[in-house]
């Protein structure tokens, strides 16, 4: 016998986060007792709690998600009404309970015992709740809400910003999408229309001061406009547009952060413009997220340093003709990531899978792009340096800024981070109208499959985790232009990541046998969402040197 639905209910939702909330802090407390010696995290520690740590991580990335989801929902000036507050109720009953299932399963583990998690969490009113809020009937009711609505919930945004998303959703539609299926398919480069339109509306320069060249305001950051226009164009092909404009932001972040005046002047028009195509260069064959570890050295000669080592996974290096380039500046090994600058590097553009550039000077560049299933179109390469040679005016903050390139690089990497998000919500939402087109159309057994209980269903729970995850990245856009929101921008990153599997999955089974035939998108949806948990940091990483070590710093005094 199913559940009966109840009516929406704000206050139950959130008194029931309330207890999740208290039992993901206790859990936490304890595992920073466990990982802590004389007051402090050991990364040692750490290691020997792997698997509560990662699933501490993701019970707090559902529950921050679900606290602002309910906020959301019931802000009217947000445009929203009943389809986002059952969603939101949806959403936060699947929290507690997987926040209550997934501890309940080891409480020892967790350092609490069964008898306290089964007082707290295993009530007769949370259990009321859960039955009450994830009752069938509910994700029925939602699905038929979004097919006679015509959309998956309000985006919530502001009038300028929604005027931003519909230029952006057009020029994808018009633009992007009819070359997307070719470029994935035969592994092609980016179309040149696509790079001069973004070029001709100011795309490159949203995360650049107006007194730069670019379109920011001067007197405050808008990194929202940058999530609006980011999902949009991964919406409408990830490979050849979704990730265009991160490498500029990341670079001209780092320029604002840690660059002289001079190197702003000169350098932020031209990103801008779009006149120089920038390309970040950071990981290396031995280091990836472990970035204190990079080996690619720049040693000092007369005007200037020349950078030897090998670098990998840099995405669009054969385009790009200006390259952020991390590198070991001090030969002195302990000194770790302190031992780090930046130098920006000039190469001329090339399109196709290898390039090689020497210079007049005799220093010679090679990169060769990687084979990849996913995300195809701006390519990543591995890249060469033999005694390339830099101008010593491009050491990002001149002398001053040497030794301080891994933090001038982290000040890129939060809006990288919110930036994979948006590009993960662009492939859900791609994804989730192809599965419900689908739905509609085809029929089995003399009836759309939509029309069948268990594909409203997924319909309904790839809407809700889809504008979850929205929302709180939009809410993270906020902190970040405040100069907050580091481990929110990691926690969102991570979550989006992850579910864009799970949605990206579930719109290619509605396609059954079609799903895996590359006659509709749905499969590149798929192989694409599958980047997002590697690249801007691997979900491990974010998971257990971020998001779990920062909740754990803020017990392990006590």
């Amino acid at each position: 016998m199913s559940a009966t639905k109840t009516a929406v209910d704000q206050a139950t939702a959130k008194k029931a986060l309330s207890v999740s909330a208290g039992v993901i802090e206790e859990v936490t407390k304890a595992l920073a007792k466990r990982c802590s010696v004389n007051g402090k995290v050991s990364v040692d520690k750490m290691d020997e709690n792997q698997l509560v740590q990662y699933q501490i991580a993701w019970l707090t990335s559902e529950q921050k998600i679900a606290e602002k989801f309910i906020e959301y929902a019931w802000d009217a000036s947000r445009g929203t009404g009943d389809l986002e507050q059952e969603m939101a109720v949806v959403f936060a009953a699947e929290t507690v309970n997987h926040v209550r299932s997934e501890i309940s399963s080891r409480p020892s583990e967790y350092g609490i015992k069964a008898s306290d998690l089964v007082s707290k969490i295993y009530n007769d009113e949370i259990n009321q709740f859960l039955e009450n809020a994830m009752a069938i009937q509910n994700y029925n009711e939602i699905a038929d809400k979004i097919v006679a609505k015509g959309h998956f919930g309000a985006y919530g945004l502001d009038d300028d910003h929604e005027m931003f998303r519909e230029t952006f959703k057009k020029f994808a539609e018009d633009v992007v999408m009819p070359h997307a299926e070719h470029v994935h398919r035969h592994d092609d480069i980016i179309p040149e229309d696509i790079i001069g339109g973004l070029k001709d509306m100011g795309c490159f320069g949203l995360c650049i001061p107006e007194s730069y060249g670019g379109i920011q305001p001067n007197d405050r950051p808008d990194n929202l406009s940058m999530l609006v226009v980011t999902e949009e164009l991964s919406r409408g092909g990830l490979g050849i547009a979704g990730s265009l404009i991160t490498r500029p932001e990341i670079m001209s972040k780092a320029l604002l952060k840690g660059g002289t005046q001079a190197q702003k002047d000169k350098w932020l028009p031209l990103l801008a413009s779009g006149e120089r195509m920038a390309g970040i260069m950071v990981t290396e064959p031995n280091y990836g997220s472990d970035v204190a570890g990079v080996s690619v050295t720049a040693k000092p000669v007369n005007g200037g340093w020349v950078i030897n080592g090998v670098k990998t996974w840099c995405t669009f290096a054969g385009y790009a003709n200006l390259l952020l380039i991390l590198c070991r500046t001090e030969s002195d090994p302990s000194l770790k990531h302190k031992g780090l600058s930046i130098l920006l590097a000039e190469k001329p553009s090339f399109t196709g899978h290898e390039f090689t550039y020497t210079q007049p000077e005799g220093g010679k560049i090679e990169g060769k792009a990687i084979g990849t299933i996913g995300y195809r179109g701006m390519h990543s390469f591995e890249v060469s340096f033999d005694n390339y040679f830099v101008p010593a005016e491009n050491l990002l903050g001149g002398e001053e800024g040497r030794g301080k390139g891994f933090y001038f690089q982290m000040e890129g990497f939060a809006g990288g981070r919110i930036q994979t998000a948006a590009r993960a919500h662009g492939v859900m939402q791609a994804a989730l109208e192809a599965a419900l087109r689908y739905a509609q159309e085809r029929a089995v057994f003399q009836k759309p499959i939509y029309e069948y209980n268990l594909t409203k269903y997924k319909i309904a729970r790839m809407a809700v985790i889809l504008q979850a995850s929205r929302q709180f990245a939009n809410h993270v856009a906020n902190l970040l232009d405040d100069h907050k929101g580091q481990m929110e921008a990691t926690l969102i990153k991570f979550y989006a990541s992850k579910v864009a599997e799970w949605v990206t999955r579930e719109a290619m089974q509605i396609h059954g046998g079609m799903g895996y035939a590359e006659e509709y998108a749905v499969s590149r949806y798929f192989v694409d969402a599958r980047v997002f948990s590697i690249f801007e940091g691997a979900e491990e990483v974010m998971a257990l040197r971020v998001i779990a070590k920062s909740l754990m710093d803020q017990y392990a005094a006590g």
